[in-house]
């Protein structure tokens, strides 16, 4: 495992300083550390992870929120979370957006760890940027903007979707920060805005973020692109970006969920009555045995993680946050040895492997 580094403490104690309503969903906190020396710096797109309470005697519960004010700011945090209604009918809510905005106020204390991520603003670049974020995916951006604002000469352009003015968080923060300086840009798409929203107005188009509306919007030019939202509105943008010849590597994202669903399904092969053979593996090179499945496989340099891998692959292990926090993607590692590119949250038992943030170290087995 790697050592720790900067952002990777333990939990610690922080006291809300601040509890401040965004719009009728979403909720910003204000965090301070009880301990003086439990400020973290952070890059803009980084987020927390805070341990909530599940009540009940049951154990709590771990979920990430990216911080949403401005970095280089020591002494004091910010995110902003969206109330989550229930995924259907006869599911519960949100348990810990809803234990945020209904059971949390000044005053009181919450358990994080952080920050950490790697959805993070590039400090080299002097690339133009442009920010596209749907729905609560804004906040990461908003920290972005913070850090571009006193850029002079540096492009930007912030480009937001949501349902309408009742539901659009750090508007006027937006707004405030693209007027301290020429070459900063906001444009907001409301999906079914209302009639106080046209009346203001407090958006530039409506419907959806279509290619059509990016290129309208964007010059011919080599830009920064980050992403953040809800699935489908990441997987739309994220196709309409490349059908306009956007190189990959030119675009960032914070996704929860496999990155192939953003991609289009690739053309299916034609047929043929003689099987592929499987991949063999060269002497001495790394390979992953997935020994459920009865497959091994070369290791693909190129893979992210493990997980990344076996998705890759044809499996389907279980995951949620990607990113070391929530255990979900643990497996059995049968034999070899790993390397962990994030730190793991909490200590992983011997004999297990959180697939989301490792690399094998040669070969290993895994019990899939």
């Amino acid at each position: 495992m790697t050592a720790s580094g900067p952002g990777k403490a333990g939990f610690r104690a922080f006291r809300v300083t601040g509890k401040v309503r965004e719009s009728a969903i979403i909720t910003s906190f204000h965090l301070e550390p009880a301990d003086a020396d439990g400020w973290l710096d952070f890059r803009p797109g980084q987020f927390l992870a805070l341990r909530i309470p599940a009540g009940g005697g049951a154990d709590p519960v771990l979920r990430t929120y990216s911080l949403s004010g401005p970095p280089g700011m020591p002494g004091r945090y910010r995110i902003t979370v969206k109330r989550e209604p229930p995924a259907a009918a006869g599911l519960p809510a949100g348990l810990a957006s809803n234990y945020l905005h209904d059971h949390v106020g000044v005053g009181d204390t919450l358990m994080a760890q952080g920050p950490r991520g790697d959805f993070v603003l590039d400090a080299t670049s002097t690339r133009p940027v442009v920010l596209l974020s749907g729905g609560v995916g804004l906040t990461p951006m908003v920290a972005m903007l913070h850090a571009l604002a006193p850029q002079a000469g540096r492009r930007v352009c912030f480009l937001h979707a949501c349902e309408n003015g009742d539901v659009h968080a750090l508007r006027d923060e937006v707004a405030a920060l693209c007027a301290t300086r020429p070459g900063l840009t906001a444009h907001v798409c409301y999906r079914a805005p209302t009639a106080q929203d046209r009346a203001a107005p407090r958006h530039q188009s409506e419907g959806l973020v279509t290619t059509a509306l990016l290129q309208q919007l964007l010059c011919l030019d080599d830009y920064d692109f980050y992403l953040c939202g809800p699935p489908p509105f990441m997987a739309a943008v994220y196709g309409q970006l490349r059908g306009l010849g956007v190189p990959k590597a030119r675009i960032a994202y914070e996704f929860f969920g496999p990155a192939t669903v953003l991609e289009a399904p690739a053309a299916p092969a034609a047929f043929s009555p003689v099987a592929a053979p499987a991949p063999t593996a060269e002497p001495g090179a790394a390979t992953v045995t997935f020994r459920k499945s009865g497959r091994v496989l070369p290791w693909n340099p190129a893979a992210e993680s493990l997980l990344s891998f076996a998705e890759d692959s044809g499996l389907s292990p279980e995951f949620s946050c990607r990113a070391g926090v929530c255990g979900t993607c643990r497996a059995g590692l049968l034999s070899g040895d790993v390397r962990y590119f994030e730190e793991p949250l909490d200590a992983v038992p011997a004999g297990s492997v959180l697939l989301c943030c490792a690399r094998p170290d040669g070969a290993v087995v895994l019990d899939l």
